[in-house]
Formats: structure tokens, sequence, C-alpha cells
């Protein structure tokens, strides 16, 4: 499947955007809004967090129904921890947004990403809808800026599918573990396609992309991936619709880990011969997780050792056996079999790639997952250090 990024993407049918700045927190953009001119049909997947944002809840509610028209994306500020205040906060951007576009409050979504604890400006916001006017044309780029908070840079992917494109976009940095993997992610289509086969395309491609992507191990409160497809293009082959969806989740999901916090390096882990899906998933994840593994990739120092110790700490799963598991960097086997000064050499090598690909044979079963992180840098603390200042 062929996917373009960045600048090039393509635009969906009667999908219209907008990006301004209201003053959250400094002059760049911060308020971004995606509609159609047309109803939609809808899907989300949410953050599993016990103190889920009120955007996260109100998101919920409307899309019960599985239909919405319009995504209204708040920058640098989460409005979570809020508590009934932050609700009916949530509550009256979705009203005002909904006034801006023309539709019902009840088909608007919103998210939120940025500082925890603190309310929407509402008095802004306020201001800022009553001389706003909603363009008539789509610029994802310009959206795409205007949701990032520590990104260095906007995530975009699209793909064709018959006559339809599927146009995705993305942000995140730090904060990143699923369930969901600070991270939104939306993706729009211009196919006809019934809800119930949107919803089953849709969360397989967010179960075995942004749900298999980790930066930092720690899951964010605001963390929303929603689907809109309104049909203008009529409908298309459901398979290659699927395949369309899962290339823009992928693409999205490598652009997140390259540029996570600090990342220097992108990390692939690929676990197969598993029992299942989920002990492929839970190994991989391990070692993606281990800080010990990140700093050795952040270094490009051949300590593979760290490798066997995370798949080790997965203790539960007692039908795996060292002595038969194999690990490989790339094709180039680092255990069980012994290495020489050359082979360590080599290893450094290929550890001072752009992407690190760590392959893992559990030889449990037939099962295989892969999950994408990056290294730990220094940079990482400095930036979380700072964060609020």
């Amino acid at each position: 499947m062929f996917v373009v990024t960045g600048d090039a993407v393509a635009v969906p049918r009667s999908f219209v955007t907008y990006a301004g700045n209201v003053g959250i927190k400094d002059a760049s953009p911060d308020l971004a809004i995606v509609a159609s001119e047309l109803p939609c049909t809808a899907d989300g997947v949410f953050t599993k967090s016990l103190f889920a944002g009120p955007s996260v809840l109100l998101c919920r509610r409307h899309l019960e129904e599985g239909s919405a028209r319009a995504i209204v994306t708040v920058s640098k500020n989460a409005n979570v921890a809020t508590g009934a205040d932050g609700e009916r906060d949530a509550a009256e951007l979705a009203s005002l947004a909904a006034g801006a576009i023309g539709c019902d409050a009840g088909d608007v979504l919103v998210a939120s990403t940025g500082v925890i604890g603190r309310r929407y400006p509402m008095e802004r916001l306020r201001a800022h809808f009553q001389i706003f006017n909603m363009p008539t044309t789509a610029d994802f780029p310009s959206f795409a800026r205007a949701i990032m908070t520590t990104d260095t840079r906007p995530k975009l992917a699209s793909a064709r599918a018959g006559e339809a494109t599927v146009t995705g976009v993305a942000k995140g940095s730090g904060m990143i573990e699923p369930d969901m993997a600070t991270l939104l992610g939306y993706v729009f289509t211009d196919a006809a396609v019934p809800r119930a086969a949107l919803v089953g395309m849709f969360r397989r491609a967010v179960d075995s992309t942004f749900n298999c992507l980790s930066i930092d191990t720690d899951t964010s409160t605001s963390d929303s991936v929603i689907v809109l497809a309104n049909g203008a293009a009529g409908p298309v082959d459901s398979e290659e619709l699927e395949r369309a969806v899962h290339a823009v989740c992928r693409s999205l999901t490598l652009q997140l880990a390259a540029d996570g916090e600090g990342a220097t390096r992108v990390i692939q882990v690929n676990v197969r011969s598993a029992r299942d899906a989920r002990q492929a998933k839970r190994v991989a994840k391990a070692v993606v997780n281990s800080p010990l593994v990140k700093c050795a990739v952040h270094g490009a120092d051949p300590n593979w050792g760290r490798v066997v110790m995370a798949i080790g700490k997965c203790w539960q799963d007692q039908d795996i056996k060292a002595d038969q598991v194999s690990v490989s960097f790339g094709r180039f086997e680092v255990y069980p079999r012994p290495l020489d000064e050359a082979d360590l050499g080599r290893l450094g090598e290929i550890m001072s790639s752009d992407m690190v690909e760590i392959d893992i044979r559990l030889a449990t079963g037939q099962a295989e997952a892969t999950v994408w992180g990056c290294d730990l840098s220094s940079d990482y603390v400095h930036i979380n250090a700072d964060y609020t200042t």
C-alpha cells in the first residue's frame, strides 16, 4: 500500500479544517477543528486511565450512536482532573464549535492535550468563537501543527482505496504507553462504509499499530484515536479500505516513535513463535520498555544481554525456556551463539542505525507481534523536568 506523508497528504472529499491561536500558552496554534460537510459514520478508541479527562468522557457519550460531524482539539491544556467544572467546560466547547460549524453539539467530539490540572481558558475560547469563521477548504498540515505539544514535527499520512482517500493526523511525543498509546490520532475518509465494518477494521488497525507503541511506559489521561467516514466518495472494496486504514495508522505510529521526546533512534521489536498474540506483545513490550535496552540503543552499546534480561522479567510465562529462545538484531543473531570482539563491533554498527530492529523467537507456538518505541536520551529528562515552565 503506497502511503504519502508530510505536507503532500491527500484531502478526503467534503472535509474542512481550521487552525488558530487562543493564547493558551504562547502564540503558536492551540485550537484545531476538522469538520465534515456531511454526516459521518464514526468510532473512537480511548484511554483506559482512571483519570480519563472530560474530553474523553464527552466523546464516549457522543459516539454512542456511531456518528459525528467534527472534532475540536485544544492543545497545551489537557483539562484533566478539573472536576465538574472541567466537564462543563468541555461541553461548552463542543457547543461553541457546533454553533460555528452549523451542527448539533452532540455531533462534535472534543480532544485535549497538555498540562493536567488546568481548566480551559473559557473567556478566551468564547471570545475566539465570537469572531470565528469556519474555512471552506482543508489544510491538514496546519491542523497537524496546531495539535502539537512537545512534538518537534507534525505527523500526517494518506493512502488510497479505490476512489476513496484515507488521511490520518496524529500528535504524541511523550507519556505514551497504550492503552492508548499523550497520543491523539485521527483518521478521515470519504469512503462510504457501514459502521460495523468501520469499527472492525479501525479497531484491528489500532490494536496492531497505535496500541503497539510505547515511548516511556506512561499512559495519558487524554489518549483518543477517532475515525470519521463521510461517504462522499461512495463505497469501496472493504479489504482495500482496511489495508489503507492500517497503512495510515502504521505510518503515523512510526512517525510518533521517531519523534519520541529526546529520541534519536526508533526501536522495533518483533516477537515470533509465541504461544499466542498476548504473550508475543507482552514480551515485546518488556523489551521495548526496558530503560536499560533503551539506553544501550541510544549509545549503540552492543550489550545484547539487556534484551534477554527483559525477556526474563516475564516470569509468569513459564513455557518460555531460556535454552530455546533466540535473539537477533536485524538478521544478526546474538543469542544463543557466542560472540567475539569482531561480532560485538558489527553489532555496535547495527545499533547505530536510525531504526534498530530486535527479533526474538520464543519457540512456544506460532503467534507473533511487533511493537515500536525509541531510545532514551538525556533530552527526555530535560524536556519533562521543565514541561510546565
